[in-house]
C-alpha cells in the first residue's frame, strides 16, 4: 500500500504549475487547494498558449497536466472541428494531444520540474483498446472484448455473432464523457437497438446531445456505426450492472499515489451513468450495505481500483470506473481515466488518509512525496526550453449549434 496522501504533510513553499484552461473549474479548484495548503498560487499555463508552443518550466515545480476540455478554441486546435458538439475528429485529437503531452513532460523534466503523469500512460488511458489490453494482461478483471480493427457495421455484426455477444458497448476509442458510446443489442435478423447520446443528422454528421435516444432501425444503427469506425472503436461485452432503486449503478473510484481515496456511486435509467446524461450520485453507504448483504466487502471494490491504477504507476491520480455485477458480488473495471478527479465537494474515504480532503487537496498533499526523490537527486540547471512546433492552423470562428451540448473531455463523473 502506498503512503497516505496526507503523509508526509506538504511543507510551505512547494511550487506548482498547472497546464489547463484558466477559466475552467478544474484549474480554479486545484489552485484553491494549493493556496489552502499554504503554498504559493500555482502558475497557470493556458492550453491555448501551450498548443502554440508558448510555455516554460522552472526547477522544482510540480507540474499538473489537466484536461484541455470545455474550451471551444482549444478543441478546435486539437481536432480541426469548428463545432464543439461534433463527435468526429477524436483520432486527430488523440494524436495531437498525446504528442503535446510528450513534449510537455520532456520539457518539464529537462527543466528540473516534476510532471504529474507519465505521457505514455496518458496515451494508453486515452485509447480504450490499449487500456483494456493493458488491464487484461495484468489480470485486472475487465469485460470480454473484441479485437479490431472493424470495417463497419456488417463486419461488426458478424464478429458479434461469432463471439456470441448479443449485447455490447461500442465506444469511440479516444472518446470520453460518453461521447461516441453506443449500447447495442442484437436479437436476430433486423432486430437491433442502439442506445446512445449521439445524434446523427440527415447529412451524416454526428453530434453529442444531452438526450439519450434509441435507434431501432438497422439502417440507422449501421449508419451510426459506420460513421464512428473511421476514428477507431472499442467493442466489449455489455455486462449487466447491479441495480439500486430500479437504476443501473456503477462507481468512480479515485486513486491517488496508489491508494483509493475517494469514491462516488453513479446511477441511471440508461446504460450510461454520466451525470450530464441524467445520471445521479447514489448512496455509498447503501452500496456498502448491499455488498455486505451479498457476502462481500467494499474493500474488494477499492482493491480492484488500486490494481487497475497500478498499471499506471507513473501517474499520480487516476479515476477508475468500477462495474458491479448483478448481485453485487463481482467487480469489473470499465475504464481508467487520466482526468477522472472532478468530483466537487466529495471528501475522502474513511481510512484513506484523505478523510477531510477533496480530490484536489489530496493530490496537493501527495505532491510533496512525488517531488522529494527529485530533490534528493538534485535539480538540473535551469535553461531555456525549446518549445515544440505549434500543432494548430490559424483560428477560425467557432460555429455553435445551440440545440446541442458541447463535446468535452472533462465532464464530471
Amino acid at each position: 500500500m502506498s503512503p497516505s496522501p496526507s503523509s508526509p504533510a506538504p511543507g510551505g513553499g512547494l511550487r506548482f504549475a498547472v497546464v489547463g484552461n484558466p477559466e475552467n473549474r478544474r484549474t480554479t479548484m486545484f489552485a484553491d487547494a494549493v493556496r489552502a495548503a499554504g503554498h504559493p498560487a500555482p502558475r497557470v499555463l493556458a492550453w491555448g498558449d501551450v498548443l502554440r508552443g508558448r510555455y516554460d518550466f522552472a526547477p522544482g515545480e510540480w507540474v499538473r497536466i489537466d484536461s484541455p476540455g470545455e474550451n471551444a478554441e482549444v478543441d478546435r486546435l486539437l481536432r480541426d472541428v469548428d463545432e464543439p458538439t461534433r463527435v468526429e475528429g477524436t483520432a486527430l485529437w488523440y494524436r495531437r494531444f498525446t504528442s503535446v503531452v510528450r513534449e510537455l513532460t520532456r520539457a518539464a523534466q529537462q527543466a528540473g520540474a516534476v510532471p504529474s503523469a507519465d505521457p505514455e500512460e496518458v496515451a494508453v488511458m486515452f485509447d480504450k483498446r490499449r487500456c483494456h489490453a493493458r488491464l487484461a494482461a495484468a489480470g485486472v478483471p475487465v469485460p470480454p472484448a473484441l479485437t479490431g480493427p472493424f470495417d463497419g457495421w456488417d463486419g461488426l455484426r458478424r464478429r458479434l455473432g461469432e463471439a456470441r455477444f448479443s449485447r455490447a458497448f461500442v465506444k469511440a476509442a479516444h472518446g470520453s464523457s460518453a461521447s461516441g458510446v453506443v449500447a447495442l443489442s442484437v436479437a436476430g435478423p433486423g432486430r437491433v437497438k442502439a442506445t446512445t447520446s449521439v445524434e446523427r443528422t440527415e447529412d451524416g454528421r454526428l453530434y453529442n446531445s444531452l438526450r439519450v435516444r434509441d435507434y431501432t432501425s438497422e439502417r440507422e444503427v449501421a449508419a451510426l456505426v459506420d460513421a464512428l469506425v473511421p476514428d477507431g472503436v472499442h467493442v466489449e461485452r455489455w455486462l449487466p450492472k447491479a441495480m439500486r432503486d430500479g437504476r443501473a449503478a456503477d462507481l468512480r473510484v479515485v486513486v491517488i499515489a496508489g491508494r483509493a481515496t475517494h469514491a462516488v456511486v453513479r446511477t441511471s435509467r440508461h446504460p450510461m451513468t454520466n451525470l450530464h446524461l441524467g445520471g445521479a450520485r447514489g448512496d455509498l453507504d447503501a452500496v456498502r450495505a448491499a455488498i455486505r448483504a451479498a457476502g462481500g466487502d467494499f474493500a474488494e471494490v477499492l482493491e480492484v481500483a488500486e490494481r487497475a491504477a497500478g498499471c499506471f504507476p507513473g501517474t499520480l491520480c487516476v479515476g477508475v470506473d468500477i462495474l458491479p455485477s448483478t448481485g453485487w458480488r463481482r467487480f469489473t473495471v470499465g475504464e481508467v481515466n487520466a482526468f477522472g478527479d472532478l468530483l466537487p465537494r466529495l471528501t475522502g474515504l474513511p481510512g484513506s488518509g484523505a478523510e477531510h480532503l477533496d480530490t484536489y487537496a489530496a493530490q496537493v498533499a501527495a505532491a510533496r512525496a512525488a517531488v522529494q526523490p527529485a530533490e534528493q537527486a538534485g535539480w538540473r540547471p535551469e535553461h531555456v526550453v525549446q518549445p515544440p512546433e505549434p500543432v494548430a492552423r490559424p483560428l477560425q470562428q467557432v460555429v455553435r449549434r445551440p440545440e446541442h451540448e458541447e463535446h468535452h473531455h472533462d465532464i464530471p463523473a
